[in-house]
């Protein structure tokens, strides 16, 4: 038996570090340890599709919560059903201990409990899903109806843009020193050349 742990962030700014103790602390090796850093809106998630097809019958899967088995009641549902039926392979889940297959089996009041148990998890992480994407596009109603500007602020023409750039286009200087003139970066730079030129 192999104990695999698996770890989710929803994007490249979060830290996983949280999720990885707990794993570690349960007794999950560092190399048998998958995490992905990406969006919840995607189920295309690499470190879980190889630690899917890492799990063996008779091994477990641990999770820090139920929610990093899917991003809605559906796909929770089925990752689970994947696990334990069609791999054979046991659940551990770290934030509800109801939730661990290898004790739930033992009995029928037991199974009924964890089974009861998963679905209304299931259910109350897709509800938590929902109601973030409602409170956010509340929030961005609310900011454009006061006028704010959503986003990264438009990178705007330094003072000696014109000459600088005719110099460039006439062939006189060189991009990069077109850009060093003006303190641009090559990507600021170029967005700026584009815009300009469609006006």
């Amino acid at each position: 038996m192999r104990i695999h742990g698996y770890a989710r962030v929803s994007s490249k700014d979060q830290n996983a570090e949280r999720q990885i103790a707990a794993l570690k602390e349960f007794g999950v090796q560092d190399r048998d340890i998958y995490t992905d850093k990406i969006s919840g809106k995607s189920f295309d998630r690499p470190a879980y599709n190889t630690m899917i097809n890492m799990l063996r019958k008779g091994d477990l899967l641990v999770i820090q919560s139920i929610d990093r088995l899917g991003r809605n009641y559906t796909e929770i549902q089925g990752q689970w059903k994947h696990i334990t039926e069609e791999v054979g392979a046991d659940i551990k889940v770290l934030d509800m201990p109801l939730l661990d297959t290898r004790t739930t089996g033992e009995t029928i009041d037991s199974r009924f409990v964890a089974d009861l148990t998963l679905q209304i998890l299931s259910y109350v992480a897709q509800k938590e899903r929902e109601s973030i994407k409602v409170r956010q596009a509340q929030g961005i109603a609310a900011a454009k109806a006061k006028g704010r500007v959503l986003g990264r602020p438009k990178a705007t023409y330094p003072d000696n843009w014109k000459e600088v750039y005719k110099e460039w286009k006439e062939g006189a200087i060189t991009a990069v020193k077109a850009m060093d003139k003006l303190g641009l970066k090559r990507c600021t730079f170029y967005k700026l050349v584009k815009r300009y030129e469609a006006q």
